[in-house]
């Protein structure tokens, strides 16, 4: 009984000196520190290494994807060019603000071959284009008033009671816990002024790029359907929203075509 005492002592130690390395889970980083595969900030090969997310990361990259020369000037402007009337993202949303807030992210589009990274570029834009109207809307539409998208059971990004954080962005961020966690790596106060999604080009494109390596990146090698479960699966998926989902699917063929890929298998939540 002392010796297996001793042994749960032991082990208790042990996960609590893990813990205390691992205090800054979820991809809250500082701007120097990387978020590991297992979402937590560092600065070491386990946390900058194989699978980081965000951050400077170290991996080698595996395809030679050029994500500015497929992300050409007519294929922004192709995308803005299909929003219908006069929309505010058309004077907002610019392929120079993409690719400044891609330097934040240099592992997005580089897993993979060369037509991952295509994949993963065609599918970033696809949810981009839906979620957005093709970028004609910076803010989402419609939101109840009563509805401030706060979760007080996410302790660590308390909500200021005077901001509401529904949807913002290419990908409509959305909820207190992403603009805070967001805001941290990005530098802006998420939670005191997170209408800075909506105010600041550079910014909304961090964000959107935050989201997607946090949330997304590691998923787009098991299909486009499965990027759709880990934007808002919850809600489309499992024939919730077919049109939705349906909306989302073809903006993605629409892409991977431009970019001469094929769209691989998988493609439906």
């Amino acid at each position: 009984m002392v010796a297996l005492s001793l042994q749960k002592g032991l082990l208790t130690l042990v996960i609590v000196g893990i813990l205390a390395v691992n205090v800054k889970g979820a991809c809250n980083c500082a701007a120097n520190e990387c978020c590991s595969k297992f979402d937590f900030c560092g600065t070491t090969a386990e946390h900058c290494g194989e699978g980081c997310k965000s951050g400077p990361c170290t991996t080698t990259t595996t395809n030679d994807v050029s994500v500015p020369d497929i992300v050409t000037e007519g294929f922004f402007n192709g995308i803005l060019n299909q929003a219908q009337g006069d929309c505010p993202g058309k004077s907002f949303y610019t392929r120079a603000a993409f690719l400044d807030a891609l330097n934040s992210y240099n592992q997005f589009a580089k897993s993979g071959s060369s037509d991952d990274g295509k994949r993963e570029i065609a599918a970033f834009f696809a949810h981009a284009t839906h979620e957005t109207g093709s970028l004609c809307y910076i803010e989402e539409r419609d939101v109840p008033t009563t509805e401030n998208y706060c979760d007080t059971t996410k302790t660590q990004y308390p909500c200021n009671p005077s901001k509401r954080y529904f949807g913002r962005g290419p990908l409509q961020l959305t909820w207190n816990y992403n603009y805070g966690a967001a805001g941290n790596e990005n530098q802006f106060d998420g939670l005191g002024s997170p209408e800075t999604v909506a105010n600041d080009a550079n910014i909304s494109f961090k964000t959107a790029l935050w989201y997607w390596m946090t949330n997304v990146h590691q998923s787009v090698s098991q299909g486009f359907g499965a990027t759709i479960r880990a934007i808002n699966g919850p809600v489309e998926c499992d024939g919730k929203e077919p049109g939705k989902v349906q909306s989302r699917i073809q903006y993605y063929q629409q892409y991977c075509t431009q970019f001469g890929v094929a769209p691989g298998d998988n493609l439906s939540c």
